[in-house]
């Protein structure tokens, strides 16, 4: 019996690192980002609704530099001089030339100085669940706090001044990118030679410049091509250790590289990496800018965080020198995704444009093994049914049936538990002074009888590495993100919005976010304790303690976990006690609840 209860302290304490996690952690967390939210909403709403925005900057305040720190220096050339980071968006979009970009999915526009990718919101994606809050904009122009953005240029020498942060350069008049309408931009340097680069852009995220460099000159010339993603902030509020967010790249055969945001302003340089094949970038939860050098030229890849200025984080990569002889042409091609972490389309890319090991742009975790079959069952499930948590419920239940198994032969063997309760008792009686003729006596009870003490608790046991993965689905998934289940769930990723402290909404306050115990987790917990009320009661007080107060720890602990996660928890609580309550009357044992519930009540009115 002395196993039996360190196996349940043990298990309940595993389960307990996540849970605490969630509520000394993220809860907060999630409650700073709540403000946040309301506060950068309404900032958007008094400047300009429909963009993020940041306090105008003063007219003529002048810009300012931002040397590479000593021993960082990057492998590319070095960009603009940072500006103070004050401007407006609409400031900064009218400094500079631009090709506007319109695609069904993306909006914003490329500035001619240094052909940037610099001005990307989305359509189809919001701030909040309300379709009326302002967009997601991912990329911003230098001159503004939340600076982003991606950019190709050259290095090398003897070859005249090189297309780079500073380069302006030249457009067709009006010309607008569409997936139906690339645009192509030209340069020509004090050396005859010309870059002319075409930008196009298919229907979803994925943009592709095909270089042209042209040698009108008499001599040869030697040009390194170089790309990089550049941002100025990092996630205000950072996510939980579910999910990675920061520098991340794939190799050759190095394969998978990457750097938290910490992790790069402890080192800040990741040493350069060789390849011929791969892609790099920055990621934070939902959205990320990826860029894909063209396969079969090598180039060297590197993370870089510059700290002296405007703080900087660098991905960058830098191509082998390509020779081009008087007269002749060369054609280098690239490609950059700036988008939302879509599954079906992140995994399109890596299949049909041929880019290595794409899909880790996705962080599915450790557990990728179960947590990625587990998305596509859902979300299967949920083009069938058009509700993810309707395709939740039904994945409850198809777990249920699969291990029915083994969840019928623990009920079994808590049915014969039950009957033992007797001898149990009695032997306890016999030997009250000596625990160790306790331990042996019983368990030659459990093997006489052919019971495991343990196999009750398989059921729980077996929950958490699903309980793990649907996590990480609800967690990183954006598919998930402001999907609505029915009634007031209308975001399964997130917390029950209601509160038993504000009478579910009924008192006209809010409740602070480790109070708000909404009616979802309360279920959990109802149900959870009738679970346990189901089973005998265990002998061992430390069993009994923990039985007890289980439910209670838990409905306070799990109520900031994602409702999506609640609501399997929940629904698998009732079906299994409706397994547990058929297949202990099958086998003749009497169902506990009532007798149980009574039990505790009178004990209490005995203590009273």
């Amino acid at each position: 019996m002395e196993k039996n209860k360190n196996f349940l302290i043990a298990m309940a304490l595993s389960i307990a690192v996540l849970v605490g996690w969630q509520f000394l952690v993220v809860s907060p967390r999630l409650e700073a980002q709540r403000q946040a939210q309301i506060e950068a909403q309404q900032s958007a709403q008094a400047q300009n609704p429909g963009s993020l925005q940041t306090p105008q900057v003063p007219a003529g305040s002048a810009q300012t530099t931002a040397p590479i720190p000593s021993g960082r220096e990057s492998l590319v050339p070095s960009g603009n001089a940072a500006l103070p980071g004050t401007a407006t968006r609409e400031a900064a979009l009218a400094e500079t030339p631009r090709i506007a970009i319109d695609t069904p999915t993306l909006v914003g526009s490329i500035s001619l100085r240094g052909a940037r990718l610099d001005d990307l919101r989305f359509k189809n994606y919001h701030e909040t669940v309300d379709d009326s809050s302002p967009d997601i904009v991912l990329l911003s122009p230098e001159a503004t706090a939340a600076a982003y953005y991606a950019e190709f240029g050259y290095a090398g020498q003897n070859a005249g001044t090189l297309p780079g942060p500073t380069t302006v350069w030249q457009a067709e008049t009006g010309a607008t990118l569409t997936p139906a309408t690339p645009v192509t931009l030209t340069y020509t340097n004090d050396s005859n030679v010309t870059f002319r680069r075409q930008v196009a852009i298919d229907q979803n995220y994925m943009f592709t410049m095909t270089d042209t460099v042209e040698n009108a000159g008499t001599a040869p010339v030697a040009v390194a091509p170089y790309g990089r993603v550049v941002r100025f902030t990092k996630p205000e509020i950072a996510s939980a250790w579910v999910v990675f967010e920061g520098l991340l790249g794939v190799f050759g055969e190095e394969g998978v590289s990457e750097a938290t945001f910490s992790k790069i302003e402890d080192e800040g340089r990741i040493q350069p990496v060789k390849a011929s094949s791969g892609w790099l970038g920055i990621t934070d939860k939902y959205w990320a800018t990826a860029l894909v050098p063209q396969a079969g030229q090598p180039f060297q890849a590197e993370f870089l965080y510059q700290a002296t200025g405007r703080p900087q984080y660098h991905s960058s990569y830098l191509g082998d020198a390509v020779t081009v002889a008087p007269g002749q042409s060369t054609e280098i091609v690239s490609r950059t995704f700036a988008g939302p972490k879509v599954v079906d389309l992140i995994d399109g890319y890596e299949e049909n444009a041929g880019i290595q090991q794409f899909g880790q742009l996705i962080d599915w975790g450790w557990f990728f093994f179960i947590t990625r079959p587990l998305f596509h069952v859902i979300d299967w499930l949920f083009n069938f049914t058009g509700n993810f948590g309707a395709a939740i419920l039904i994945v409850t239940v198809a777990l249920k049936l699969v291990f029915f198994p083994l969840a019928s032969k623990s009920y079994k063997s808590m049915a014969k538990m039950k009957d033992i309760q007797p001898k149990i008792l009695e032997m306890r009686e016999r030997y009250a002074d000596d625990k160790a003729k306790q331990q042996q006596a019983m368990m030659e009870i459990y093997k006489t009888e052919k019971i495991n003490p343990a196999a009750g608790c398989w059921p729980m046991l077996v929950q958490i590495p699903v309980f793990f993965a649907l996590y990480k689905v609800l967690y990183v998934t954006i598919e998930m993100r402001h999907a609505p289940f029915f009634g007031w769930i209308q975001d399964l990723a997130a917390p029950d919005p209601t509160s038993l402290f504000n009478l579910f909404g009924l008192l006209p306050y809010d409740v602070p976010i480790y109070l708000a115990i909404g009616v979802w987790p309360l279920l959990m917990g109802i149900t959870m304790f009738i679970q346990m009320k189901l089973n005998p009661t265990p002998p061992d007080p430390t069993q009994k303690m923990i039985f007890t107060w289980m439910p209670v720890i838990f409905t306070y602990m799990m109520h900031t976990f994602p409702s999506g996660l609640i609501i399997y928890w929940t629904w698998n609580n009732f079906l299994s006690i409706i397994q547990q309550s058929v297949i202990m009357k099958r086998n003749g044992t009497k169902i506990e609840l009532l007798d149980n519930l009574r039990d505790m009540f009178k004990r209490k009115n005995k203590e009273a």
